[in-house]
């Protein structure tokens, strides 16, 4: 048995656009711009992070010079006072073997 059908189709109404293709590419470049501002700020504070790490690399290159420097020293007077040790310990080597025994 075959019937006909005479019932009409009809669509759904059609959805508004959520925005014109400006308005879309209005929003676009307002993010973009945003993002870039974004990554300017982080660019100037690791760019201060980096000043402050030269500073404090400065820092620490003067505090070991100063210690080199120190060590120099001590170095001289420790190889004086070695060389006067010496000398006490070879007077006390002769006095022991001089003395009457």
């Amino acid at each position: 048995m075959s019937r006909t059908s005479s019932a009409q189709i009809i669509q759904f109404p059609a959805r508004a656009r959520a925005g014109t293709d400006a308005m879309r590419l209005s929003r676009a470049l307002a993010a973009l711009d945003a993002a870039v501002t974004e990554q300017r700020a982080a660019v100037a504070t690791w760019r201060d992070s980096l000043g402050a790490l030269r500073s404090s690399a400065t820092g620490l290159g003067d505090s070991l010079a100063g210690y080199h420097a120190s060590l120099g020293a001590l170095e001289t007077y420790v190889t004086a006072l070695n060389g006067q040790a010496q000398a006490l310990e070879r007077w006390a080597d002769d006095a022991m073997a001089r003395a009457p025994g």
